[in-house]
């Protein structure tokens, strides 16, 4: 049970992170101002830095437990597949916002609030679908 307690405490760390970044993003595209964007600028990346680590323990612990518990039953556990193929764009998801993050950085983003505010929701739907399956486990 304690790998679990850590692994679901540095998840949540994890997506508060990743939930907020995105909306940095979306407050970072509205602004017209070189002093705003500065700042945003350095919240940015000083969140990216500071949730990165924890995307890296959840991951640790949560394989950790997949190695422990259910190796020998991971053929037999479609959810389980699922999941973590939903991790994996998760994790793919993080470093495509450090890459944004470095279009902000560089003053290359072309994107707009709105197409910001769209890409803000992937990582609730995520939330969403890995937690129904870790619960229910339905296949």
């Amino acid at each position: 049970m304690w790998l679990k307690a850590w692994h679901l405490i540095f998840m949540v760390t994890w997506f508060a992170g990743i939930f907020y970044l995105p909306r940095l993003f979306v407050y970072h595209a509205m602004t017209e101002d070189q002093p705003g964007r500065e700042r945003f600028r350095i919240m940015e990346r000083k969140l990216y830095y500071f949730t990165t680590p924890w995307m890296i323990l959840t991951l640790f612990f949560g394989f950790w437990m997949l190695y422990d518990y259910a190796w020998a039953a991971y053929g037999k556990m479609g959810w389980l597949h699922v999941k973590l193929l939903l991790i994996g764009i998760l994790v793919i998801y993080h470093f495509y916002c450090g890459k944004l993050l470095k279009d902000f950085a560089e003053e290359k983003n072309t994107r707009s609030h709105v197409w910001y505010r769209w890409f803000n929701e992937i990582p609730v739907l995520i939330l969403f679908a890995v937690v129904l399956l870790a619960s229910l486990k339905p296949f």
